[in-house]
């Protein structure tokens, strides 16, 4: 049955053309072109120009000067995990114990969730599904927001670990035991935060001995599952996305980091303070944290949200935006409008939820952008899709154009009809 539905989807976009003609294309990588044409087939981009034949069979769509854009990426989501987050059993996103390097999330989506047609509704083709729990919570991993299955789905099943770095915060939950409301004392904490990190760095280690262990061993050597999927991460093929906000959480992930020699990306960066100089030094690529949000502490400028990203654009520093959220992702292109005033340019802002992404999670030459051989991951808009006005009039994820309807849509048609 699964291989029948694989098949199914595949015909739908595989073995078809289509011509989109009069339109103007942002290819994000190069300088708009106007009034052009682009031509689809087997679910990629064939061709791009003024004049494309094409035998009279194919399908054309006229787009009377509207505006083709490529897919939006959301670079840290719940998608498809978490459908109602006050009923447990429809949330999926964590499991028991601090590490679980084994688990994948894309095996945990759920393709017919309701929240994924409403984030395509305005504009997002792709997403990053990350998990939760533990100090090492798993495999985040990337995917279409199209497909029957799972397996559809995806981009890239192991796109990065998901490692929740150990942070020193005044909070309760640190300290495992203790009275809910009693007071916690700073070297309590402190003691907390380096249970934390010891045990992470044992883990770490146990996995060295584990990776020697198996390369000197013969035949008959035991696996354990845990340690076998770190071996990506120790061998620098696997990234380790880190959650790190502050200054002071993002030097300590980044020490870390620089001590295991691993590859890493941070994520959910608001405060870089003074690491903005060594992240660059160091190569390593920002998901930007919620810029749609309060800032971190009270006595933080207003507006040290929205200038970050320009912050990290003027140092030179690879980023992209997230809404680490499930209900609403689809807000993801105002994460990034909302920087513009700021002193983040336009074309960089739409970078950072288009190309950027698809650079940082290794499928730039696969999408991200338009260019000719790339899926055809695309939006007809008409306007500028960073602009709340700005309407999706159609969508293509690997050339096949899909339905923009959604629950919002249904109710909308359903109390507009209302006697």
């Amino acid at each position: 049955m699964k291989a029948a539905l694989a098949f199914t989807f595949a015909a739908a976009a595989f073995g078809q053309e289509l011509l989109i003609r009069n339109v103007n294309i942002h290819p994000v990588t190069a300088p708009a072109v106007a009034n052009t044409s682009l031509l689809i087939r087997d679910g990629r981009i064939a061709e791009i120009s003024p004049k494309i034949r094409v035998p009279k069979t194919v399908k054309a769509l006229d787009a009377q000067g509207a505006h083709l854009y490529p897919g939006m990426i959301d670079s840290a989501t719940n998608l498809g995990m978490n459908e109602i987050s006050s009923v447990r059993e429809a949330s999926d996103i964590s499991e028991i114990g601090d590490f679980n390097p084994q688990l994948r999330t894309l095996v945990a989506v759920n393709p017919a969730s309701e929240h994924i047609p409403v984030a395509r509704a305005n504009g997002l083709t792709a997403a990053i599904t990350i998990p939760s729990g533990g100090i090492i919570a798993g495999q985040a991993g990337l995917m279409h927001l199209d497909g029957w299955t799972w397996e559809e789905m995806e981009v890239t099943r192991s796109a990065a670990m998901h490692l929740r770095f150990p942070v020193l915060r005044a909070t309760q939950g640190l300290l495992r035991g203790a009275a809910p409301g009693a007071p916690v004392t700073f070297a309590e904490m402190q003691r907390a935060h380096q249970e934390q990190l010891d045990k992470l760095r044992l883990f770490f280690e146990n996995a060295r001995r584990y990776q020697k262990s198996k390369a000197a061993a013969g035949p008959g050597f035991r696996v354990d599952l845990k340690f076998e999927a770190m071996l990506p991460v120790l061998d620098g093929k696997l990234a380790v996305l880190i959650n790190a906000a502050r200054e002071r959480e993002i030097r300590e992930a980044l020490d870390f980091a620089q001590r295991e020699g691993i590859k890493v990306i941070l994520s959910g960066v608001r405060e870089p303070g003074t690491q903005i100089a060594r992240i660059k030094s160091m190569g390593v690529a920002v998901i930007v944290g919620e810029t749609l949000a309060l800032p971190l502490e009270e006595d933080d400028a207003y507006d040290s949200p929205f200038t970050m990203p320009a912050e990290l654009h003027k140092a030179g520093i690879l980023f992209a935006f997230a809404t680490y959220n499930t209900s609403m992702v689809r807000n993801l292109p105002y994460h990034a409008a909302a920087c513009v005033p700021f002193g983040l340019p336009p074309e960089e802002a739409l970078k950072a939820v288009t190309i950027n992404p698809a650079k940082i999670w290794g499928v730039a030459d696969r999408t991200g952008s338009i260019e000719t051989g790339k899926w055809a991951d695309l939006i007809l808009t008409d306007g500028d899709p960073l602009e709340t006005r700005t309407q999706i009039k159609h969508m293509w994820i690997r050339g096949r154009e899909i339905s923009l309807e959604s629950k919002h849509t249904r109710l909308y048609q359903k109390y507009l009809a209302r006697p």
